[in-house]
């Protein structure tokens, strides 16, 4: 592979392996385990595999290493470890780093599931977590201290798609130390470099755009070799939320078309965004693109893009999210995003209902908001269906 090549070449060639019979296809090895041609093998390659050596599935996998080294060439990374699923991700990329006594700083504004770990899982074992307004620089500041192991933060918040200064928390982070774990999933890999930012880490939700077509669940870790083998690995490894070798063939074939479909998904996400923007039913309309959103100068500079989703803010409140959502055509209510279709949900009962409502008025999750993940239908039939809906809001 060259790393000349534009992204977009790389999603389809970057780390394929070919056995002897040259499929054009990558092969899926639905292997556990791999067989040695005698006992001092087994023993040498335990001791030290080499590099197109494998052990067992839960250590590596040859279909399994071409995702790894594929979403690794797209991200700028030296390596990559594959996971179960995005959470997998996130929980190895904190748990396999942080011991008791450490602090963690973090961004508020996370999906559920990512507050879980930080708020539930880590302090349990003796880590504290200190949160912070992600787009407060003073609060980053004032929240380090010594002691301070990790940041963690997603470029993009889950739901309300607040900005962060990655670069600048960065700087922050490193400054006392600290290793920055980021979520990257709503600005994807093709429209935010968040390593050339100043990330040591980066995590995705390959359930997302990197699949895109609602069919697998899956994770991917990306950081120096060093973080990855000698800190990611042996944690994954010997807890078991490694990737299946089915799952990194669907992924594989995802990745050749990720570049394609998140772009067609920005087109249309923007022109909605646009279009709705003072509706008469909305009180408000969150995209990154919009010079209305609060961090759209923090957004224009570390973003190509504005990215696949918009949230819209309902006036009416519940009621009117429910009429609205239930009078949608073509866009489908579900609680995924980055797919090839348009899907939609009300994250105050669906993916951030387990917050208490103090948290999620702190967040500026109303009961009106509703996340709308834009899909590769045409722009002019989604911005009718979505218009029809809000007439019956």
């Amino acid at each position: 592979m060259s790393d000349d090549w534009n992204k977009r070449t790389k999603l389809v060639h970057a780390g394929t392996r070919r056995s002897q019979y040259g499929e054009v296809s990558e092969a899926i090895f639905l292997t556990q385990g791999f067989v040695y041609d005698t006992a001092e093998a087994a023993a040498a390659r335990f001791e030290a595999a080499g590099e197109d050596e494998f052990i067992y599935a839960r250590y590596g996998n040859p279909t399994v290493a071409m995702f790894e080294e594929r979403i690794a060439a797209l991200e700028g990374a030296e390596d990559a470890f594959a996971t179960a699923s995005g959470m997998a991700a996130v929980n190895a990329a904190l748990t396999a780093m942080l011991k008791a006594g450490d602090h963690v700083v973090s961004s508020r504004a996370l999906f559920g599931s990512c507050l879980y770990i930080l708020e539930e899982v880590l302090t349990r074992y003796g880590v504290e977590v200190t949160f912070v307004d992600g787009t407060d620089l003073d609060q980053w500041r004032a929240a380090m201290r010594p002691d301070t192991r990790a940041v963690f933060l997603e470029t993009v918040s889950n739901p309300t798609l607040e900005v962060i200064d990655l670069k600048a928390v960065a700087e922050i982070a490193h400054g006392v130390g600290a290793t920055v774990v980021v979520d990257n999933v709503f600005a994807t890999p093709v429209f935010n470099n968040a390593m050339a930012l100043g990330a040591d880490v980066v995590v995705y939700s390959a359930t997302k755009h990197i699949d895109g077509q609602g069919r697998v669940l899956g994770g991917v870790i990306l950081g120096t070799k060093e973080f990855i083998r000698k800190t990611a690995e042996p944690y994954i490894k010997h807890t078991g939320g490694a990737m299946s070798p089915f799952t990194a063939w669907v992924l594989l074939k995802g990745l050749e078309t990720l570049d394609l479909r998140v772009r067609a998904q920005a087109d249309s996400a923007r022109a909605i965004a646009e279009r709705f923007e003072g509706h008469e039913k909305l009180a408000r309309v969150l995209y990154p693109e919009l010079a209305s959103h609060p961090q759209h100068a923090v957004a224009a500079a570390q973003m190509e893009r504005g990215g696949t989703v918009v949230s819209l803010d309902l006036k009416g409140g519940r009621e009117a999210a429910f009429r609205f959502l239930n009078g949608l055509d073509i866009v489908t209510i579900s609680n995924n995003l980055g797919d090839a279709k348009s899907i939609i949900t009300h994250p105050a009962t669906t993916t951030h209902q387990r917050l208490t409502q103090e948290q999620r008025d702190a967040l500026g999750i109303g009961d009106g908001l509703v996340r709308l993940s834009v899909g590769i239908e045409a722009t002019e039939d989604l911005i009718a269906d979505i218009a029809r809906a809000l007439d019956g809001a």
